[in-house]
């Protein structure tokens, strides 16, 4: 088989042979491309060495084997353009940057607890629910109690 230069084979051809190859062409110009191969030298020698290029890109991806970065990658990255540009595109760290979210979750919902227990367990809390009126009269500011 005889190898065209890219030269040889105008930018048309290359593009037609690529949307036939790649199932996007409609009937109409599917068929006018199969007849095209079929008939004519350039395009036929256009449509074989774009299949031989197809197989040995394909053959050749097949075995390669998936390259994973390693899991502190990103940390790595991040450290040494820090250490090389002396801090100079960041920022300073903040409180939050440097404790991670779940322990100041856990702190505000303990944090929390504690102020619920303080209020529950006072005598004049809100949260006691006075057995004499009902949570409904609860909150009235009548001096004078109703018989």
């Amino acid at each position: 088989m005889t190898s065209l230069d890219e030269d040889e084979i105008p930018e048309e051809i290359i593009v037609a042979i690529s949307d036939y190859l790649d199932n996007v062409l409609p009937p109409d110009q599917r068929a006018d491309v199969e007849t095209k191969i079929a008939n004519d030298a350039t395009w036929k020698s256009a449509h074989a060495e774009m299949i031989d290029a197809r197989t040995v890109v394909h053959a050749g991806t097949s075995t390669l084997q998936k390259a994973r970065a390693p899991m502190s990658f990103a940390d790595d990255v991040t450290g040494t353009i820090e250490k090389r540009s002396a801090g100079r595109f960041f920022g300073r760290r903040t409180f939050g940057d440097r404790v991670p979210f779940v322990a100041l979750l856990v702190v505000a919902l303990i944090g929390l607890g504690i102020i619920a227990y303080v209020m529950w367990r006072s005598p004049t809390g809100s949260l006691k629910v006075d057995k004499e009126r009902g949570p409904s009269q609860q909150g009235s500011s009548s001096i004078v109690d109703k018989p």
